[in-house]
Order: structure tokens, then sequence, then C-alpha cells
């Protein structure tokens, strides 16, 4: 029986990646979900697992070196699957130390701990796998409407969020060249689904335009990114855990190019085609609420992520187009509003109010 360490599992991807790999492996698998519980893990997401007798959870840093020690030397750990990070850009442009202490330090905790319990004087443990989990924003920008992210183009972070998921990748990249280490590294455009913090684009705009906000979007709207299911990645990520090529680099895209107001335009007509005509949040709900703000210091204009070699090599696809995701995804606040209303208040608001003043 393999066990998991999934950092972070508190979080959006992370607590969907522990549900989806529950439900898959039933009782086949163990997993220690570690996460310290920032504003962004909420371990309600997880509350239908948390009895589990295969499932454990442990309040715990990535940064705290010595406590990161302990679990390797406590548990027999087979698979790390790390996606613990900070992970918003506008947070990382307000305080960028947070995020260099988080995603480049504790990225490196976990491989030392991870190192130290695996190698052998052969080389290391048979069966052991160190996943980093990455995102296409350590690629920088294209140009243009053409054109796409691969693994062979050259990392080229903007802003100190990328930089800092650049700064971890290449410390799990020089520890597969130096130790050969058994890592991989997946690298995936944006993400969307249940659980996600509304901070980020979608959940945001869900939120507001149910509550008659306005609905702030940066610059023209005209800046594109590849939106991804979240539970296309999650398989995407068991995929390349058990599959991939010990010291490769995976990029997991979504097919999905969409232009940030077309998103937003699209969530507003798909709740008023959700809601019925009865509910009193429908009359809340217009494309007047579209206001355009300051646009973000160094904002990427383009991210288009080609996925080919994960399919070629592994078989991997997307599954979910983004008409049929969105409405998974609005269906699943509709359905959820307390969670969201809990999450939404106090320190949330202060945040919120202070990084779209309009």
């Amino acid at each position: 029986m393999k066990t998991y360490l999934v950092t972070g599992g508190a979080g959006f991807i992370g607590s969907n990646f522990i549900l989806y790999m529950l439900k898959k492996y039933q009782e086949e698998i163990n997993i220690i979900n570690v996460d310290c519980l920032t504003y962004a893990g909420n371990l309600e997401n997880l509350k239908e697992v948390e009895h589990r007798k295969n499932y454990k959870f442990l309040k715990v840093d990535v940064c705290d070196k010595k406590a990161i020690l302990n679990i390797f030397q406590t548990y027999d750990i087979d698979r790390v699957i790390h996606f613990a990070a900070e992970s918003h850009v506008d947070r990382s442009i307000r305080n960028p130390e947070v995020f260099v202490n988080t995603n480049v330090l504790g990225t490196l905790n976990l491989l030392n701990a991870a190192k130290l319990a695996w190698e052998t004087e052969d080389g290391f443990k048979p069966g052991k796998k160190y996943l980093q989990v990455s995102t296409d924003e350590v690629y920088g920008a294209l140009e243009g409407e053409e054109g796409y992210f691969y693994e062979t183009t050259p990392l080229d972070p903007h802003s100190p969020y990328s930089a800092s998921k650049t700064s971890a990748d290449l410390m799990v990249k020089s520890y597969v060249d130096t130790f050969h280490f058994p890592a991989n590294i997946t690298r995936c455009s944006n993400n969307y689904g249940p659980y996600q913090f509304p901070e980020k684009l979608i959940p945001l705009m869900i939120n507001n335009a149910l509550n008659g906000k306005k609905l702030p979007v940066y610059g023209t709207g005209k800046n594109v990114r590849d939106w991804l299911y979240v539970e296309d990645h999650c398989k995407a990520i068991d995929l390349v855990a058990e599959k991939g090529r010990v010291g490769e680099v995976y990029n997991v895209g979504g097919h999905n190019e969409k232009k940030n107001i077309e998103i937003v335009t699209m969530i507003i007509d798909t709740l008023l085609e959700m809601l019925s005509a009865k509910d009193p949040r429908r009359k809340l709900i217009s494309h007047d609420l579209i206001t355009y703000v300051e646009d973000r210091k160094g904002h990427d204009f383009r991210y288009a992520i080609a996925p080919d070699k994960i399919k070629a090599e592994l078989g991997w696809e997307p599954e979910t187009p983004f008409s049929e995701g969105i409405k998974r995804t609005i269906a699943w606040y509709l359905e959820h509003m307390e969670w969201m209303e809990r999450i939404t208040k106090g320190e949330y608001q202060k945040y919120y109010e202070k990084m779209y003043r309009m």
C-alpha cells in the first residue's frame, strides 16, 4: 500500500486531488495531508474523508524543517505531491518575501527530507517519487495570439509569484541532475472548479455577481488564459506520479483559451440561465456590473500551454470542455453558498477592499 504525502492538501487543488485519489483508490492507498492552514486552506473541503482510516491530517508548515524531517522519519512515504505554495500574483506583488519563503525554502525542505529518507548507497529506494506541482507562469508570456508553451520553452517569469515557482522548479531539477533524485515537475494552466478561494477570477466573479457587487476586470479584459478543470488536472498528476519518466517535465493544459472578459461575460450569462425565474438574485445580476480597474503590474498578456508530451507519453488529455466545466463549477457554488459565506468574512473582506479599490 502506497503512502502519499500531500502538501497543501487543504487548498483548492490539493483538496480536490485528495478527494479524487481516495475515491479512485479507496482503501488501496494512505494519504497524509500536510497544511499550515493559511487563509486559502480549509479543512471543510475534506469533511467527507476526515474520518477515513487511510487519511490523516497534520498541521505543519513546509518551512518547518524539523517537522518535515519528523514526518519522513515517522512514515514510510512513497509519493510526495507538493502543492503547498503561496499562489496569488497580486499578493506576491505586495509581499514577495512570503512567496520566497514558502515556495522556495519550503520546497527545499521537502527535497532534503525526501532525499535523506529515500537515499541508499546505490541510489534511491525503488518506487519512490517526488512530484512538484508548478505553473505555466514560469514561462512568462506569449507574444500575440499564436504559439504555445512547451516543456522546452525558456523559463522567463515576470511576477514575484512566478519567479518563486521557477526557483522551486530549478531546485527540483538540480536534485534530479546532481543526485539522480526521483522527481517530476508538472506545469499546469489556470485551474477552476469546486473549493477555489474567491480571490481568483472565476469564484470571485460568481460570488460578486450573486451579491450584486461590481465585477472588477483588470485593464481591458483582453488578457488570455488557458483554463483547466481541476479534476482533469488531478488525473494528470496521478498519471505522472505513477508513469512519468523520472526527471521529466510535463505540461498540463486545458485547450480552453479565453479572454478574461469572455470568462466574466460567460459567468453572467450562465448564472442567469441557471437561476430560476423566482430567484431574487437574478435581479442583481447584469453586464452593467462589469467594472474595469487599473491593470495589474507586469500583467502577462497571454498564456497557452501545449499538453502534447503528456498525451504522447502517458495518454492524458483534458476531458472537460470549458462550457461544461463552468456550468459544473457554478452549480457547485450555488449548492455551497454557506461555504462561500463562511470563507469570505473577516480578513478576506479587508484584503478584497485593498486589492480592488473601486
